[in-house]
C-alpha cells in the first residue's frame, strides 16, 4: 500500500468500483473477490459497480459474478455507461424519442428500457445516434449513423475508451475508436457520458445517497477511473491488477490518493482499521 495524500479509509462509507482489471481480468476472478464483497456487506459500505463496458446488460454482469461465487450483488448495484447514457438522454428527450444504436445488447436494452424507440436503420429521421463498443460493427451500421447525423441527429457516445482489454493483457479497438470513425465521417464530435466524465460518478453517488466527502472510487485505469473520480470530487483508490501501474502515474500525470496491489490487500488493510 502507498498512501500519497494521508487518505483515511475509515472515512469512506461508499465505493464506486470499476470491474474489469479490479474484480476480474476477462473471465478470471482476481484474488480475494468473494472476501471483498463479504467485507463490504458486513461493514455496510454502499457500492456501485460502474463500468464503461456498454456491451453487457446488468443481468449478464450478475451472472458473471455468480459464476465467480459472488451472489450478494443486485441489479441496482450495476451501472454501465449504457445505463448512464440512457439516464442522461431521459433528461434531454421525451419518452418515445427515436434513437439509432451502434452497439451491443447492453446498449440496445438500456435504450428500450428508458422508453426510446430504437430504429433499425436510417430510413426515418432519428433524434439521437448513440454509439458504443460493437463487436459486430459493419460498414452498414456506420453508414446509417453517418446519414442520420448528417440529417441532424445528435451524436452521443457511451464512452471514449480507445481500447478494450482482453485476455492476456492485450487490447482491441474500443468504443472511442468507433466514435472516432463516425466523427471522421461526419465532422461531428460526440457528447460522451461514461468515465472520465463526471456524470457517471454523480449518478452513482445519487443511487447510493452518498456525498463526495464519504465516497471513493476504486479502479485500475488512471485516465478514466481515477481522473474521472477526481473531477467529481471523490477520493481515489488504485489497484495494480489492470491497465496501469506505478510507472504510469508519472507518465500520465494523474495521481491517485492511495495504491494497493489488489482488492485482497485493500480488504486486509481496511479491515485492520
Amino acid at each position: 500500500m502507498k498512501n500519497f495524500n494521508q487518505f483515511n479509509l475509515a472515512d469512506i462509507q461508499a465505493l464506486v468500483i470499476d470491474m474489469d482489471g479490479v474484480l476480474w481480468r476477462a473471465d478470471t476472478p482476481l484474488p480475494g473477490l468473494i472476501e471483498f464483497f463479504d467485507f463490504l456487506q458486513h461493514q455496510a459500505i454502499a457500492f456501485v459497480l460502474a463500468t464503461n463496458n456498454a456491451s453487457k446488460t446488468p443481468e449478464q454482469f450478475l451472472q458473471k459474478l455468480a459464476k465467480f461465487g459472488v451472489t450478494t450483488v443486485r441489479p441496482e448495484h450495476i451501472l454501465t455507461s449504457a445505463l448512464a447514457t440512457a439516464a442522461y438522454l431521459k433528461q434531454e428527450y421525451k419518452n418515445g424519442a427515436k434513437v439509432y444504436v451502434v452497439g451491443q445488447e447492453g446498449l440496445r436494452q438500456a435504450m428500450h428500457h428508458a422508453g426510446f424507440t430504437v430504429l433499425p436503420d436510417s430510413s426515418q429521421p432519428a433524434d439521437v445516434v448513440v454509439a458504443g463498443i460493437d463487436f459486430e460493427l459493419t460498414y452498414e451500421k456506420v453508414k446509417h449513423a453517418a446519414l442520420l447525423i448528417g440529417d441532424g441527429a445528435r451524436f452521443v457516445g457511451t464512452n471514449g475508451d480507445l481500447t478494450f482489454p482482453i485476455e492476456g493483457g492485450r487490447f482491441i479497438p474500443g468504443s472511442g475508436s468507433i466514435l472516432a470513425l463516425i466523427e471522421a465521417a461526419t465532422g461531428v464530435k460526440p457528447t460522451t457520458i461514461g468515465k472520465p466524465e463526471r456524470y457517471m460518478f454523480d449518478l452513482a453517488m445519487q443511487q447510493m445517497g452518498s456525498t463526495p466527502a464519504r465516497t471513493a472510487a476504486l479502479g485500475d485505469r488512471l485516465e478514466t477511473d481515477i481522473w474521472g473520480a477526481q473531477r467529481a470530487g471523490l477520493k481515489t483508490i488504485m489497484v495494480l491488477t489492470g491497465v496501469d501501474n506505478e510507472d504510469s502515474i508519472s507518465l500520465k500525470g494523474i495521481q491517485p490518493d492511495v495504491i494497493f496491489e489488489d482488492i485482497a490487500e485493500l480488504r486486509q488493510y481496511w479491515a485492520a482499521l
